[in-house]
């Protein structure tokens, strides 16, 4: 999706966002729901709507806006949904969520402590 766009960070906007939003109102959206300034230089921001086959991608590059979609003919984003939150993201994870991988587990490996192993 990002091609050769000089990209430093990446942020998801979790949750559910309305991608019939044009550039106007997903910047209003980073800075009144994430408070996050959507003018950051080679910062991109990721959203999805509820339909997880498309996203959206925003991003200034310092005089212009670029506004990115991406719809999958087959299958799906594996988008966070249980925040509503930014949540930044490396180069690595965008990677692994553009191949349809889950970057965010949905239940967290838990610790169990010391074990004591015996053979």
């Amino acid at each position: 999706m990002t091609g050769d766009l000089n990209i430093k960070k990446i942020y998801l906007c979790t949750g559910f966002s309305d991608l019939r939003r044009g550039v106007d109102g997903l910047a209003a959206l980073i800075k009144c729901k994430f408070s996050l300034e959507p003018m950051e230089s080679n910062t991109m921001f990721l959203f999805c709507g509820r339909r997880t086959d498309r996203i959206k991608g925003l991003m200034w590059s310092g005089d212009r806006w670029l506004l990115l979609y991406m719809r999958l003919e087959t299958g799906g984003f594996a988008w966070p949904r249980n925040t509503s939150e930014a949540l930044r993201i490396t180069a690595d994870q965008y990677r692994a969520l553009m191949q349809g991988l889950e970057i965010v587990p949905r239940r967290p490996i838990q610790e169990f402590g010391d074990l004591e192993y015996t053979l």
